[in-house]
C-alpha cells in the first residue's frame, strides 16, 4: 500500500525492531501523528488465546481514568419508570418497542446500548444486526442492568468494552493525542491491568505476545509490556 509523504517521514522516527518503554512509545505515537485534527490513540494487544474456545474468549468493560476524549451517545431500552431514570441520568435516546423497530429499519445514531433485563427478549431479535457491530448489550460489560443511572454515568465518564477479534487481538482507543503521554499511560495501564486480570487459566506460556500503540493514520510503535504496569 502506498503511503503519503507525511506518514513516510513519521515512520522514519520509529525503530520497527525495537520495543519501547511505554511512555517513550506513547511520546512517539504523539510525535508521529500526521493529521490536522486531534487524532485518537489506539492500543493493540496480540494475545496468546483462541477466541473460538469459550473460556478464552475474554470480554469485559473498564472505565478509563481520563476517558477516551470521545462523547458516547447512549441509547437506553427500558420501560416504565426506568425511562425517566435514564433521561435524568443523561441518556441520549430512550425507548422500547418503537426504538427496536427503528433499529430494524437501519437507524444507528448511537454508540452504546444499555438495556434492562426484561427487554433482552425483544432485543434478542436484533442479534444478527447488533452482534456484528458489537452493539448487543451484555451483562459482562454492565450494559444489561437495572441500575440504569450507574451504567450511563460510567459510559459517559469513559467506559470502554474490550473483546478479542477472530485471531486474538484486542484493539482499543485509549485517548487523544492532546492528552499527552502521562494521561495516555494511565489509560493504557488500566487496560493492561484488566486484560491481565482476565487471563484464562488454560493459557500456557506467554499470554501477551506483543503490544503496539499508534495514532489515527500514524505508524505503529511496539511497546515493552513489562514497562506498562
Amino acid at each position: 500500500m502506498k503511503r503519503g509523504k507525511k506518514y513516510v517521514e513519521a515512520a522514519k522516527l520509529v525503530d520497527k525492531t525495537k520495543a519501547y518503554a511505554a511512555t517513550e512509545a506513547l511520546d512517539l505515537a504523539i510525535k508521529t501523528s500526521t493529521t490536522k485534527f486531534d487524532a485518537s490513540v489506539d492500543v493493540v494487544f496480540r494475545l496468546n488465546i483462541d477466541p473460538r474456545k469459550a473460556e478464552q474468549n475474554i470480554r469485559g468493560a473498564i472505565v478509563l481514568p481520563n476517558g477516551t476524549g470521545k462523547s458516547q451517545r447512549v441509547l437506553v431500552i427500558c420501560r416504565g419508570a426506568k425511562q425517566q431514570e435514564a433521561t435524568e441520568a443523561g441518556a441520549d435516546y430512550v425507548g422500547e418497542a418503537e426504538i427496536i423497530n427503528k433499529i430494524q429499519q437501519g437507524w444507528f445514531d448511537f454508540d452504546v446500548i444499555v438495556a434492562t433485563p426484561d427487554m433482552m427478549g425483544q432485543l434478542g431479535k436484533l442479534g444478527r444486526i447488533l452482534g456484528p457491530k458489537g452493539l448487543m448489550p451484555n451483562p459482562k460489560t454492565g450494559t444489561v442492568t437495572m441500575d440504569i443511572a450507574k451504567a450511563i454515568k460510567e459510559i459517559k465518564a469513559g467506559k470502554v468494552e474490550y473483546r478479542p477479534d477472530k485471531v486474538g487481538n484486542i484493539q482499543m482507543t485509549i485517548g487523544k493525542v492532546s492528552f499527552g503521554a502521562q494521561k495516555l499511560q494511565e489509560n493504557l495501564k488500566t487496560v493492561y491491568d484488566a486484560i491481565m486480570k482476565a487471563r484464562p487459566s488454560t493459557i500456557k506460556g506467554a499470554y501477551i505476545k506483543n503490544v503496539s500503540v499508534a495514532s489515527t493514520m500514524g505508524p505503529g510503535v511496539k511497546v515493552d509490556s513489562t514497562t506498562i504496569a
